[in-house]
């Protein structure tokens, strides 16, 4: 892949949309469970997110209260996780602490992928949900261009005696994160590829059987997709779940390359003088936007 087919090094991941069910049961479970700080909630729309290191509010999650659509079936496309990063062991064991004792039931895992520590959970309305720390790069190991990635249990009570401090307590929803990752089910990971890797710009980073790992800029991963769940899916139906992924690039001029590069691949887009929008696919919306744009 030639470089200017690649996204820019300096892309990374925005807030995921969830259509819900129940807004204000989510709202509890992502602002008392998680910590995220509840930015706003205004007119069945709820933004949930943590401060950056400079203290400007980032959002994680949206929540679109949909109650009149049905959930999806459990073999179909759409959101296996949304992985939210923290900048400190302290900051990801207190998010840890905080959902596993106020949602102890929605606690489903952990693992040490060799790049970061991740622990896993299923929000009220089946939305998976990874909170995790990374190594830093300098630690990660690469080999022919694929990062090596595995999975390795992580005793969650012991992480949290050797990490857990009051101070990240205490401050739990003003301390930094992000969403680090995204993480789709799809119905096809060699279609997944073609449309993620050889249209869109991501390069690939790793790839486990039914799962691919891909990424902008020497990342582990900003998105994956597998089909472990739903292998062979279609088109999905309008429903709960997820709603939107947001990817933002640096800049104006690489936003109009990718916008070029995906028409140019007969994608459909629409840009609306603030991003650039079109459908992986399995009708996942993927939107795309850069600073200043509009």
């Amino acid at each position: 892949m030639h470089t200017q087919d690649l996204l820019a090094a300096d892309t990374g991941m925005g807030a995921v949309t969830l259509r819900v069910a129940n807004l204000d049961r989510m709202i509890g479970y992502y602002r008392d469970g998680i910590g995220l700080s509840l930015f706003a909630n205004d007119g069945g729309v709820a933004v949930l997110g943590r401060p950056s290191p400079s203290g400007v509010a980032v959002p994680i999650v949206i929540l679109e209260h949909s109650p009149a659509l049905a959930h999806a079936g459990a073999h179909e496309a759409g959101l296996f996780h949304t992985a939210i990063l923290f900048d400190t062991k302290a900051d990801l064991a207190a998010a840890l602490y905080s959902v596993a004792t106020k949602y102890p039931q929605t606690f489903t895992g952990s693992a040490d992928h060799l790049v970061s520590f991740a622990f896993y959970c299923t929000d009220p309305e089946g939305n998976g949900v990874e909170l995790y720390w990374d190594r830093d790069r300098t630690a990660w190991s690469w080999t022919h261009g694929m990062v090596d990635m595995d999975t390795k249990y992580v005793d969650p009570n012991a992480f949290l005696q050797e990490h857990l401090t009051s101070s990240a307590l205490e401050s739990t929803a003003t301390t930094p994160g992000r969403v680090g990752h995204v993480h789709l089910s799809v119905g096809d990971v060699t279609a997944a590829k073609d449309f993620y890797v050889d249209k869109l710009g991501f390069a690939t980073t790793a790839g486990w059987g039914e799962a691919l790992f891909v990424s902008a800029g020497g990342y582990h991963h900003h998105m994956a997709m597998n089909t472990w769940n739903s292998r062979g899916a279609g088109r999905r139906q309008l429903g709960l779940g997820l709603g939107l992924v947001r990817i933002e690039v640096p800049g104006t001029d690489d936003l109009g390359a990718l916008t070029t590069r995906m028409r140019d691949h007969g994608v459909q887009t629409a840009d609306d003088g603030r991003t650039v929008a079109f459908e992986d696919p399995w009708s996942n919306r993927i939107e795309v936007t850069a600073p200043g744009r509009g």
